[in-house]
């Protein structure tokens, strides 16, 4: 009787994931990595997306490109049909909606209406408070009306992409419309997660967490999952050895940015700037890449007090000074291991992708043997 419980339940995970057993484990082990959680708990992972109950997801867009949107639908692992039919039920979402109009919004209410206190609230887009929000209206409600209805009975609000998180591009001076991020407006607690665009599986990840575990990962005192954001790029970026050896690229195309030189010369924020991006990549494992592996400089779109307010254009000034000798190495807070948890997702993913038939290539060689004091191997 207990063989054909578990059998039962093997059938079911393959038909409904469209992934083996074995590769849907894989897929769990992964987010436990990143998320950087102990041993043992990809179980309660594979357990908590294997319920029926599936968490309704409210999608709220504001003052945005849709590039947060955009980078979700080019999630590989689970795919975007997967994660939205699957782990979680999206309810409303104006851009992925066949409903419009009225509809829409008369699907936004209701959902709200029977996950009163249940439901997750995601806000892509940053909201103008200025002449009492009149310059981001949907269904004839303002942004802001909009926003404070919606997170009144949420049972967790989440940020994505840095206009949402702190009010991104839109809040560039001299920010006509009063841009303003969800955390800022809201006055509780937000987990935000910011990047233009974030990398999809940071999202993933916090979802995965909150149905596990029925709570937000921990996060910083910008509201970021440390999961996610508690690591310079710079330490973990592939053009670090150049950087230590005092190799720079000085223009766009020389001798030095063709041979794979530092950026920091072309005005490079990575050794000020918290994420991931090196270590998970975007575009899906088979072909990952991320902005500096690319050739240009990371601009900080995950700081608020870096992305979109520092010009990356001023080669002359960046090109004559001297860079610091070192940057201090970030110690890791989280106490789980998730310093190594980069690697191990990447381990996980390949694992996934492999048993997919997806085929794996680069980035998985990169020298990440570190131990907690930040000593290299």
């Amino acid at each position: 009787m207990y063989d054909d419980k578990i059998h039962a339940n093997e059938v079911e995970t393959e038909h409904r994931f469209g992934l083996s057993r074995r590769d849907f484990l894989s897929f769990c082990a992964a987010m436990a990595a990143t998320m950087g959680l102990p041993k043992g708990a990809e179980a309660q992972i594979a357990q908590a997306i294997a319920a029926k109950q599936r968490p309704s997801v409210i999608w709220l867009h504001f003052q945005e490109c849709t590039g947060c949107t955009e980078s979700l639908l080019r999630s590989e692992h689970p795919a975007i049909e997967k994660l939205i039919l699957d782990i979680i039920s999206l309810d409303y979402h104006e851009t992925l909606f066949a409903a419009a109009g009225h509809q829409a919004e008369a699907a936004r209410k209701a959902a709200m209406a029977k996950h009163k206190g249940k439901y997750v609230l995601v806000v892509e887009g940053a909201i103008p408070v200025k002449d009492g929000g009149i310059y981001c209206k949907i269904g004839g409600q303002t942004a802001l009306d909009m926003l404070k209805e919606c997170a009144a009975d949420a049972a967790a609000v989440i940020a994505i992409g840095s206009c949402a998180s702190w009010g991104g591009m839109p809040s560039t001076p001299p920010n006509p419309t009063g841009s303003s991020g969800v955390g800022e407006i809201l006055g509780k607690t937000v987990v935000t997660i910011p990047g233009c665009p974030p990398n999809p599986y940071n999202f993933l990840s916090t979802v995965v967490h909150f149905l596990t575990f029925g709570a937000l990962p921990a996060i910083d005192d910008k509201g970021r999952p440390k999961f996610a954001y508690s690591r310079l790029i710079h330490e973990n970026c592939e053009r670090r050895a150049h950087f230590d050896a005092g190799r720079f690229a000085m223009e766009f195309g020389d001798d030095g940015h063709r041979k794979g030189y530092c950026l920091y010369k072309l005005g490079c924020k990575g050794p000020e700037t918290y994420a991931n991006c090196p270590s998970i990549l975007f575009g899906g494992v088979d072909n990952g890449s991320w902005p500096v592996g690319t050739g240009h400089p990371c601009i900080g779109c995950t700081e608020k007090g870096i992305g979109f307010t520092k010009p990356i254009h001023a080669l002359a000034e960046l090109q004559n000074q001297r860079p610091p000798v070192g940057y201090p190495r970030i110690v890791e807070e989280q106490g789980t291991g998730a310093s190594l948890a980069s690697s191990a997702l990447l381990v996980g993913v390949a694992a996934a992708a492999a048993g997919a038939g997806y085929k794996l290539v680069g980035n998985l060689g990169r020298d990440e043997d570190e131990d907690d004091s930040g000593k290299q191997g």
